[in-house]
C-alpha cells in the first residue's frame, strides 16, 4: 500500500531517470554526476561494470566521445518506494549516430535501478542494464526512415 509521500517520491525519482537521460545526450557531465551516489555500482550489460560514479563518468566520456549525437528515451517506469530506498525498472530506447551521421546504432533496453533518498534529493546506488535488442544501422537505412515512406524503406527503391 502507498504511504503518504510515496506520490511525490515516485515524481522525484522519474526526474532523475530522465535527468539521467539528458546529462547523457547533452554530453553534461556535472549532471550525470548528480544522478548517482558516489559509491555507486553500474552494470551495462555486456559493455562492462563500473564501481563508484568517476569511473562510471569516465567510462561515459570515453564512450560519447567517439559519437555523433545520441537520444535516450525512458518509459514505462514502475517505482516503489520503502523509506528512503526505492527501486525502479524502466524502458530505454537510445539512438546513438556516428559523428557523420552516416551511421550508427539503436539499443533496447531495461535499467533496473536502486536508488537511496539523500540531501539534495534521490540518487541511484545501482544500476543494472539489460539489453534487449542491440543493431546498427546505415546512412541508407536511415535515408529511407527519414523519406517517411515505408516502400522505399522496406524495399530501399524510391
Amino acid at each position: 500500500m502507498s504511504q503518504p509521500g510515496d506520490r511525490e517520491a515516485r515524481h522525484d525519482i522519474a526526474e532523475v531517470l530522465v535527468r539521467y537521460a539528458s546529462a547523457v545526450d547533452g554530453r553534461d557531465w556535472d549532471l550525470l554526476r548528480s544522478c548517482f551516489t558516489s559509491d555507486c555500482r553500474a552494470e551495462y550489460g555486456g559493455l562492462g561494470a563500473w564501481q563508484g560514479v568517476d569511473a562510471l563518468i569516465a567510462f561515459m566520456v570515453d564512450a560519447h566521445a567517439r559519437m555523433g549525437p545520441s537520444l535516450h528515451r525512458i518509459s514505462n517506469a514502475a517505482i516503489t518506494v520503502t523509506g528512503d530506498r526505492a527501486s525502479a525498472r524502466t524502458h530505454v530506447d537510445m539512438v546513438g549516430m556516428s559523428p557523420d551521421g552516416a551511421s550508427g546504432v539503436t539499443s533496447i533496453g531495461r535499467y533496473d535501478d536502486e536508488l537511496v533518498r539523500m540531501d539534495g534529493g534521490w540518487r541511484i546506488t545501482r544500476r543494472r542494464f539489460t539489453p534487449i535488442r542491440f543493431a546498427p544501422w546505415r546512412a541508407d537505412t536511415a535515408r529511407c526512415a527519414r523519406s517517411h515512406n515505408w516502400t522505399t524503406f522496406k524495399t530501399g527503391v524510391q
